[in-house]
């Protein structure tokens, strides 16, 4: 284990490499200190009103628009101006910080990628560690991979590289400031703004970020007071950091406007966050007995609440002349099976086409091969325009009861409960293998979508709704008999890992315990 000096206050027990020193070098580590402190009073009473407000919610609460920021909603005002990198963004590719992912996402002809510390990352500390050497080699570009006889390095044009810390629910348990665990979010977001972000400057870009799992306009605000603090003890201008943030949860929903107005100095737009979103709407009406979603499949951007979210996210945006950004297609290219291929290649192209002529501005992809088709859809309605934030759309009425249709309740099948248990177990088991993004059943499957599978079981037992189209109530019983029939096809398909084993006896749990937990990703980060 290398020496590193570590400041006062600080404790680090995570594995020292040469490597990793590099990275956590006493200056570093005093920006991460600085921003520990001065913030995590605050990261942890912003957790507690999302606990007061969660447990209001399970008590019969519905959300609605702030009446105190009227104001803010009603006001006439635009966010900064974009810098020129963040003025095109009609395709981008998202991925973990895995080396080979981010020389082939640079490389794939997105306008933008999204490398993610989050939910397609499993956080252990040598992902977290060796994910910031990947970034300051790409940065740098000097980042080069030698594997299985190829050699994979950047091309002369690379993508604009966007950064997602973890979110405000995070710890890295392997840092403590005070003898407390600090914040994931701050952690990542520190080390990567203090190696890069002069660096990228200097290439016609800059420090460009994906805020995650938001929940309030006061969540914004604390991130907002980090960067302008960040930029101050970095010696760089104010608004020199740009952040996007993803709506992902049925709250922020309700706050967008309030969201890009405590940002605005620093805010490059609004994202739908599609599948977060929907795990997002189980888990905050999971107690709501009139409350049941369909089948997994079935709840598509056409269902009448993810339209309304998503077309009033487009009009807020545009209306402060901000990038909006549609959501993921998980699809992803089958090259073993012509039919079913084209078949997923339509969904895209559908996906990507319904977005641009809605007026987004782009979309995300899951995988480099998707970057063209999706790129061809927002040609055809941009040209050659780097985005549509001119497109106003004042048709578009969204009342609170529009974000709260919740639709289709049916069908609910045997086929679909049994997909999300396979699917919860195969993700699981690979996540605690240290794969956060992993293909399952031709799509790209990561937290988000693993949450969407686990909640939705929980939900179905509790529901008075949840109920099989042949009749049969979906129980505690029949979810433990049936995880145990898809843990023997999972490991049929991937082999015997123990990890597996384990996936089941926790997705099990999680779906069947009395208390919901409010993210699978939290007591699984505890085993690793």
């Amino acid at each position: 284990m290398t020496h590193i000096i570590v400041p006062d206050g600080m404790q680090i027990t995570g594995e020292i490499t040469p490597e990793f020193a590099q990275i956590l070098t006493p200056d570093a580590l005093n920006l991460v200190l600085k921003l520990s402190r001065a913030f995590e009073s605050r990261r942890q009473d912003l957790l507690e009103l999302r606990r007061s407000r969660a447990a209001r919610m399970d008590a019969g609460e519905r959300p609605d628009f702030l009446a105190e920021t009227a104001h803010i909603r009603e006001g006439n005002w635009h966010i900064a101006p974009l810098p020129k990198a963040l003025e095109c963004r009609r395709v981008e590719i998202t991925g973990p910080v895995e080396r080979k992912m981010i020389i082939n996402a640079l490389n794939s002809g997105a306008d933008s990628y999204m490398t993610d510390f989050e939910d397609s990352n499993t956080p252990n500390w040598h992902n977290q560690m060796a994910g910031q050497i990947n970034l300051r080699d790409a940065v740098r570009r000097s980042i080069r991979l030698e594997q299985n006889g190829k050699t994979y390095q950047l091309n002369e044009k690379i993508a604009t590289l966007v950064v997602r810390p973890r979110g405000w629910h995070l710890d890295e348990k392997h840092v403590l400031v005070d003898g407390k665990r600090i914040s994931g979010g701050i952690f990542d977001f520190a080390l990567f703004m203090f190696h890069n972000a002069k660096e990228q400057i200097a290439r016609g870009a800059g420090p460009f970020f994906y805020l995650p799992k938001m929940e309030s306009h006061l969540e914004a605000r604390l991130w907002n007071e980090i960067f302008v603090m960040t930029q101050d003890e970095l010696g760089l201008a104010q608004g020199t950091i740009k952040a996007t943030v993803l709506i992902e949860t049925i709250v922020a929903a309700f706050e967008m406007d309030e969201i890009l107005y405590e940002l605005r100095e620093h805010s490059s737009g609004l994202n739908a966050g599609r599948w977060d979103y929907i795990f997002s709407c189980i888990k905050k009406f999971k107690n709501d007995a009139d409350f049941c979603l369909a089948d997994r499949a079935k709840v598509t951007m056409t269902a009448p609440f993810m339209r309304s979210y998503a077309l009033l996210l487009l009009k807020t945006c545009h209306k402060r002349q901000a990038p909006a950004i549609g959501g993921m297609a998980a699809l992803i290219p089958i090259k073993n099976d012509p039919e079913k291929n084209e078949i997923a290649m339509a969904g895209v192209r559908n996906d990507k086409a319904r977005d641009a002529t809605d007026g987004y501005d782009g979309g995300w992809v899951a995988h480099p091969g998707l970057v063209e088709l999706a790129m061809t859809e927002f040609k055809k309605v941009l040209g050659d325009a780097p985005n549509q934030i001119g497109k106003q759309r004042p048709d578009v009425v969204v009342a609170a009861q529009d974000l709260l249709n919740f639709q289709p309740e049916t069908p609910i099948t045997e086929a679909g409960l049994r997909y999300n248990i396979n699917v919860g177990i195969h993700y699981l088991g690979a996540w605690l293998a240290g794969n956060g993004c992993v293909p399952i059943h031709n799509l790209m499957e990561d937290a988000a979508t693993a949450e969407i599978s686990r909640s939705q079981v929980w939900q179905w037992i509790r529901s008075s709704k949840g109920v099989l189209e042949d009749g049969r109530k979906i129980t505690v019983e029949m979810v433990r008999s049936m995880t145990q029939e898809e843990l023997l096809k999972v490991r049929h398909s991937v082999g015997e890992g123990e990890t597996y084993v384990r996936a089941a006896q926790i997705f099990e749990e999680m779906s069947t315990s009395t208390e919901f937990a409010e993210f699978l990703t939290l007591p699984l980060y505890e085993e690793i």
